[in-house]
């Protein structure tokens, strides 16, 4: 009997990360890190925030002492705040920061000496949004625009032990990110909260109408059977064609573009 690989990954409990696990659960054993836990889908789960580090090297330390093994590492987990950046707080601001993309980095630091024994995989969860920076989503395209760069250096590192890096970018997806996402707001001026609200609101009606997280899901177990991956993989045809654009067209109008689209 053929032994199932191991996957590890962060925010399963919902959305994204757990289409994923359960795409990859015929080849693999799934152990979801999330902050909240189904236990319904048969992962094995650990309670716990991406951004305990001390936690998360004792329970990867665990998860290898008790398998033998570590072959895979999606790191899905993260949250997105919207509003103008001068009524952000800054509480708001490191928080994201900290979970979106220093956990992410973390994570890959702590899981990297196990991936090596198997030559595994990292699969870093990016977005569309940090090639095409929403206005009023300043910090949050931020880290995802960090997360895909930290990726391609991550891959030159890891070239000559075998591990393979990939950032993977959706557009729209409906999940309840939509639902979750912090909007902070002034309200002592109507027209710019006017304003703000008419553009988180275009954003959300977007990823309403965007495919289910199952879209992205085909696309990593896709990926994680690649022998030679690609660096990075844009989900959906709508959305490689906007990246393509912003390779060739000028990043003024490009900008100009987004805002007529968003700062209506």
């Amino acid at each position: 009997m053929k032994t199932k690989k191991v996957a590890v990954i962060t925010g399963a409990s919902s959305g994204i990360g757990q289409a994923c696990g359960l795409r990859l659960q015929k080849d693999y054993i799934i152990y979801n890190l999330s902050r909240s836990i189904k236990e319904d889908k048969g992962f094995a789960d650990y309670k716990v925030d991406v951004n305990d580090y001390v936690k998360i090297e004792e329970i990867a330390q665990e998860i290898f002492d008790r398998e033998g093994r570590i072959d895979l590492l999606i790191n899905n987990a993260g949250y997105g705040i919207a509003g103008a950046i001068e009524n952000a707080s800054s509480g708001n601001i490191y928080s994201l920061v900290d979970t979106n993309l220093s956990a992410q980095i973390s994570l890959c630091r702590i899981f990297i000496p196990y991936l090596k024994k198997s030559k595994g995989r990292i699969i870093n969860i990016s977005s569309v949004g940090g090639v095409i920076p929403l206005p009023f989503q300043a910090v949050y395209s931020a880290t995802k625009a960090g997360i895909e760069i930290f990726s391609k250096a991550l891959a030159n590192e890891l070239h000559s032990s075998g591990v393979k890096v990939t950032a993977v970018l959706p557009g729209d997806v409906k999940t309840n990110f939509t639902n979750s996402r912090i909007v902070e707001n002034d309200d002592s001026d109507e027209k710019a909260r006017e304003k703000i609200e008419k553009s988180i609101k275009k954003v959300e009606k977007d990823e309403l109408k965007g495919k289910g997280p199952d879209s992205v899901a085909k696309v990593v177990a896709k990926i994680v059977r690649q022998k030679h991956p690609p660096l990075r993989k844009t989900v959906g045809f709508s959305y490689k064609l906007i990246v393509f654009l912003t390779r060739i067209l000028p990043t003024r109008l490009i900008n100009l573009i987004v805002r007529k689209l968003y700062c209506k």
